[in-house]
């Protein structure tokens, strides 16, 4: 039996085709292993700790050839999130965390109290708080003003 939507054919065959090779897809995407520049391959302890944050899309922008990078502090649609929410970068990476004036005031916290811009609330356009991973880890972190409300963090040392 066929049916025709708005002029084009479309039968049963056609569509379970379609849905066949439509899960063949998702499960051979699953796959793949390994790291890619979209730096989609999150670790789980960084996954679990950024679901639900403000901007995080699932994957970390992949900075491991850069020597510094900037996360801006308090943007998104609603001004509580990091941006990145997740980044991957080297060992020796300096990441500077850059306020965006908007959101009210934020500060970073590391979860691990590896580091800290400080127990003040910033609202400050343009300051900026600096630190230069040397370790390899995984560094979760957060604005406690704001992490009951999503505004969560992550930071992949390789």
């Amino acid at each position: 039996m066929k049916k025709t939507i708005e002029s084009v054919d479309v039968d049963r065959r056609t569509v379970l085709r379609g849905a066949g090779a439509l899960a063949v897809s998702g499960v051979l995407a699953g796959c793949g292993g390994g790291s890619d520049n979209s730096g989609g391959d999150v670790p789980s302890e960084v996954g679990d700790y950024l679901d639900g944050a403000n901007n995080y899309d699932g994957s970390a922008t992949d900075e491991t050839d850069a020597d510094s990078v900037t996360v801006m502090v308090g943007a998104g649609s609603n001004n509580f999130a990091f941006d990145p929410a997740a980044i991957r970068i080297s060992t020796g990476t300096t990441v500077t965390w850059e306020w965006t004036g908007n959101g009210g005031g934020h500060n970073v916290v590391a979860e691990d109290e590896t580091f800290t811009s400080g127990d003040e609330y910033v609202s400050e356009e343009g300051y900026t708080y600096n630190y230069t991973f040397e370790e390899t880890g995984n560094y979760n972190y957060y604005c406690q003003p704001h992490k009951g409300a999503g505004m969560k963090g992550a930071v992949i040392v390789e």
